[in-house]
Parts: C-alpha cells; sequence; structure tokens
C-alpha cells in the first residue's frame, strides 16, 4: 500500500473508531438520561428509547466494522487452526471474499437503497421527528468499511499464500 494510502486507511480507520466511541458515550448518556426520567422523575422521558434504539443500530453496524479491521470479529479457530498454512490462507480468503460479497450486494446496494426510498418516501421517526432514511444510512456506511476491510484482508491473505507457494515445492 502506498504511504499516501496508507495515511488516507490510517485516517479513515481513526475516523470510525472516534465515531463508534462517541456514538457509544451518548448512547450510555442517553440510557442514564431514560432511566432517570423513569424512577427519579416518575416521568418517562419520550424520546430517548427510541434514540437508543437508533444508536445501537449504528453502534453495531460501525462496532462490527471496527471489529473486523482489528480481526477480533467471530470466527471459528479451532477448524481453520488444524489445516496448513495454505490451506488456512485460502479459508482466509473464501471468508473475506464472502464477507465483501455480502457487504457490498446487501449493505451498500441494498442498505443504499433503503435510504434512498425512506428519504424519497419522508418516513419520519415517531418521537424524534427524524428522517429513518438518516437511521439506515448506517448500512451503507458500514458496507463501505466492510468492503474496504475485507478486500484489503483478501489480498493480504493472497500475498501470504503466493509467498507459502514459492517457498514449498508441493505445498497444498
Amino acid at each position: 500500500m502506498t504511504l499516501a494510502l496508507g495515511k488516507i486507511k490510517r485516517g479513515l480507520d481513526r475516523s470510525l473508531e472516534w465515531v463508534v466511541a462517541l456514538t457509544m458515550a451518548i448512547l450510555v448518556v442517553d440510557v442514564a438520561w431514560q432511566v432517570f426520567t423513569r424512577f427519579v422523575l416518575k416521568a418517562p422521558s419520550s424520546w430517548t428509547e427510541e434514540l437508543a434504539t437508533f444508536l445501537m443500530i449504528w453502534v453495531g453496524l460501525l462496532g462490527a466494522s471496527v471489529a473486523l479491521n482489528r480481526k477480533a470479529h467471530l470466527g471459528v479457530d479451532y477448524f481453520v487452526g488444524k489445516l496448513s498454512p495454505v490451506r488456512r490462507c485460502y479459508a482466509e480468503i473464501a471468508v473475506f471474499v464472502c464477507v465483501a460479497l455480502f457487504s457490498f450486494f446487501v449493505l451498500i446496494l441494498g442498505g443504499g437503497k433503503l435510504v434512498s426510498v425512506t428519504l424519497m418516501r419522508e418516513q419520519i421517526s415517531p418521537a424524534l421527528q427524524l428522517k429513518m432514511g438518516y437511521v439506515y444510512l448506517a448500512l451503507p456506511i458500514s458496507g463501505f468499511f466492510l468492503v474496504l476491510y475485507s478486500v484489503e484482508f483478501a489480498v493480504g491473505s493472497l500475498k501470504a499464500l503466493l509467498a507459502l507457494k514459492r517457498n514449498v515445492p508441493g505445498a497444498s
């Protein structure tokens, strides 16, 4: 990866992590306010539950992108660990290609269509009066990051596979 692309990616990574952290902080404050108004003031806030739901969507989807970038996503390491290094590379490539394809078709294309349709129909949330298309923007944004990271890791695994095949005659 060139120096300029590396800087851009690190900037995107850092920005994504800050957005997730900030969203999580707002979620904590929102839920604390919800609990306070419900149990202390005995007058529950009408908008906090809806906001918490929307923030959870964003935290979950963008957090999945951060987890993939840190390679902290769920996996079945037991079976993959029993594979030879070459077959492990093949498995990693297959997994990252599947994640990239799913993210592209479902999150970017499908999520993008959902965003445009809900914005076009001007669907509004009941309590916050927020355009639902903005809530659904989490889908294509997280899809972008998941595709970016999946392609990056698939290419890395492909390079590792090629290096293994060059160094190990008859590797399988």
